[in-house]
């Protein structure tokens, strides 16, 4: 039977997440500069007439963008801090310490999200069906992306690949896909080439749920078993005694 320290991930979530925006807010601009200027890009190429999917891709960016580059931080905390060393005595799980890190990415997302959905409001795309739908995405979006990134960062041998890979995990699985224009603009084999990235499939989805695109079913399945296989791979390379 599975048993949760939730107390842990909570408390472990709000101070890697909540004091991490107070200590170093330019981290939180860092990590909206990336899909802000994208947005401004895309209104600028295309006079306009993206601009609603570049909003809505912008929520999957950011938290997609923040996930990937917990790639270097994953890393930092095993090696560096050798946090993972002080939780084997103790009842602190593998799998306590992955929820409160994916629970400490999205309070980290926030305030970019709350910028985008001023961005959203303004320009009159949300129902309350979307905002439901966009929520439980972003939930799933995000333990995919976590999973990924510490699976990653668990396998690391040393710190200085895990930023190099970061930002490479950052720009090509969060940029190439449909994250920011119309899916439909590519055929469908490179859309399920490029759904080795979550962020691919949470775009689809997204873009049905808004309204801009047709809904590609096979997506659905895609996304909830990306969820679950990156996260039992991230449990599978968080072993304390075998890190």
């Amino acid at each position: 039977m599975l048993k949760l320290n939730l107390k842990f991930s909570l408390a472990f979530a709000w101070y890697y997440g909540f004091r991490t925006i107070k200590r170093g807010p330019a981290y939180v601009i860092a990590s909206l500069s990336s899909p802000l200027t994208l947005l401004f890009l895309i209104y600028i190429i295309s006079k306009g007439e993206l601009i609603k999917y570049a909003v809505v891709g912008g929520f999957l960016g950011l938290v997609a963008s923040v996930t990937f580059a917990s790639v270097a931080d994953a890393a930092f905390l095993r090696i560096q801090l050798r946090i993972q060393d002080l939780f084997v005595t103790s009842s602190i799980t593998p799998t306590d310490y992955i929820l409160g890190l994916t629970l400490s990415y999205i309070i980290f997302s926030m305030p970019g999200l709350v910028l985008y959905a001023i961005i959203g409001y303004l320009i009159h795309i949300f129902t309350i069906y979307s905002i439901l739908y966009m929520i439980s995405i972003l939930v799933v979006l995000t333990i995919s992306t976590a999973g990924l990134s510490m699976s990653i960062g668990g396998a690391v041998k040393h710190i200085r690949n895990a930023w190099g890979i970061s930002a490479i995990m950052s720009v090509f699985l969060t940029v190439l896909p449909p994250t920011f224009y119309p899916y439909t603009y590519l055929p469908k084999y490179i859309i399920y080439i490029l759904a080795i990235s979550p962020t691919t499939s949470a775009a689809v989805l997204t873009q049905a749920a808004f309204g801009f695109e047709p809904l590609m079913v096979p997506m659905i399945f895609i996304f909830i078993i990306e969820a679950v296989f990156f996260f039992g791979l991230a449990r599978f390379f968080t072993r304390w005694r075998e890190n």
